[in-house]
């Protein structure tokens, strides 16, 4: 019985590390060599940008670590990865502007005689 009790204990805590928010600006070698898709040429990338100053955001992580861009920042940001707490928020695309035809003829409120 307290076997069984002890193993269920032991799986919910490595259930809830597993959903635990790693700050990106204070995460161990081990805390980002534990999320699926880093691995040790990552970490170590991020390790030394790190220490040139804090990553401000997702935009800045993804300017300053090659290897990172807006699909490996969502998993990240899935699996718990936060930078200054905040989650990966793709940027809206901006919206293309309507083009004039280009024999259109301008259309102009006031009209002088």
């Amino acid at each position: 019985m307290i076997a069984k009790t002890a193993a269920v204990l032991v799986a919910g805590l490595f259930a809830g590390l597993s959903w635990a928010q790693i700050e990106l600006n204070k995460a161990s070698e081990i805390d980002l060599d534990g999320l699926k898709g880093v691995g040790p040429s990552l970490t170590r990338q991020v390790l030394h940008e790190r220490q040139k100053g804090a990553f401000a955001d997702w935009a800045d992580v993804m300017q300053r670590i090659k290897g990172i861009g807006p699909k490996k920042a969502a998993s990240l940001s899935e699996q718990g990865l936060r930078v200054q707490g905040q989650l990966y928020a793709p940027s809206a695309p901006a919206l293309p502007q309507p083009a004039l035809a280009p024999n259109a003829p301008s259309i102009s409120c006031c009209h002088t005689r």
